[in-house]
């Protein structure tokens, strides 16, 4: 069967050539897809722009180490909203950019598996599809953000454990034998804290990396898109330890995401040399006290965002056809429509 654009033989594919066919449709529609993308990005850099402003001017922890002191010696209670204030606008955003990140995914599968169904497809079927899948789409993510929070805090508990054993024990030490074993109990446990949140956000991307592809693609309520989109990336498709439909995709995120980083990284080394300029790398205190002049600073910022919206539609274009050859793997979708092709109309 050929597709719109020009890929031939829709059948389940190995490792290579989901990467390559990727490729080969974001090359081909290259302008469509920086469109749509660019779209997402511009209101990314908008919202963190602004928490970022907002911040500057209002927390002291922003303003250097002079502003620190002084608001320490003035109310040191006040440092700690200070840090609560910022760690929460921290964490909004970051909802709100991966909400908004999963919406493009749903917006461009609805425009790239289409075409490569061999039916016609425009853009903005996809911003339609994803209008009107917006409040089905939001609960579902709002759920997957509370199963998220669940398995980090039980992946990190016995790390916790471990450095609350490790701080009572080094409190309590009676001999320096005993004080040694404690800030050992505690360092492990700190990195068995961070090895378990670790594992918990790479466990969450790989658990809902086909969410926004259901919602694209099937009428589905928010809670059995979710059921759907934890059947889809579970269990195994061939033997051995690469038949693992998690491992498969592991390995395949692991692969474009290191491609996509690695060329969307040229565009920010003009952002990488200002701030080297005005001595922000070495001295990240300098940022308060040496501030870039926004004039300088936020034509370089757009000049990153243009450059990810050009690279990150390659992403976004294999989470479309991973999805795609989960369905032909698992329900034969590929026979089914050459069956259709074959049977004679009534």
């Amino acid at each position: 069967m050929s597709t719109s654009s020009g890929i031939k033989d829709l059948r389940p594919l190995a490792l290579g050539e989901l990467i390559d066919r990727s490729a080969i449709f974001w090359r081909a529609h290259l302008i469509p897809l920086f469109v749509l993308c660019l779209g997402f990005e511009l209101v990314n850099y908008i919202l963190a722009k602004g928490v970022t402003l907002f911040l500057e001017h209002t927390n002291a922890l922003m303003q250097g180490n002079k502003a620190v002191q002084a608001r320490i010696e003035a109310d040191p209670m006040g440092v700690l909203g200070d840090v609560g204030t910022m760690m929460g606008s921290l964490s909004l955003l970051s909802i709100v950019v991966i909400w908004s990140y999963w919406l493009a995914t749903l917006v461009i599968t609805r425009y790239v598996v289409p075409l490569q169904l061999g039916e016609p497809s425009r853009p903005a079927d996809g911003l339609r599809r994803g209008l009107r899948q917006l409040g089905s789409f939001t609960g579902a993510y709002l759920l997957s953000l509370l199963w998220g929070a669940g398995i980090t805090l039980l992946l990190m508990i016995p790390g916790g454990l471990l450095f609350g054993a490790g701080a009572l024990l080094g409190k309590s030490a009676a001999s320096s034998g005993a004080s040694v074993l404690g800030i050992v109990l505690a360092v492990g446990g700190t990195l068995v804290v961070g090895l378990g949140w670790l594992a918990a956000f790479l466990w969450y991307f790989l658990r809902f990396s086909l969410l926004a592809s259901v919602f694209a693609m099937e009428d589905l309520s928010a809670v059995a898109a979710f059921r759907r989109s934890g059947a889809l990336i579970s269990g195994r498709i061939a033997p051995g330890f690469m038949g693992r439909v998690k491992v498969r995709a592991m390995v395949l995120f692991t692969a474009l995401s290191g491609i996509v980083i690695a060329a969307s990284f040229v565009f920010s080394l003009p952002s990488w040399i200002l701030r080297a300029a005005y001595g922000q790398l070495t001295d990240p205190s300098a940022a308060a006290e040496h501030p870039i002049p926004q004039a300088l600073l936020v034509p370089v910022e757009l000049f990153q965002v243009f450059g990810q919206s050009v690279f990150t539609p390659l992403a976004l274009v294999f989470y479309a056809m991973f999805y795609l050859d989960m369905r032909m793997r698992r329900e034969g979708l590929d026979l089914g429509r050459r069956l259709d092709t074959l049977r004679p109309a009534p």
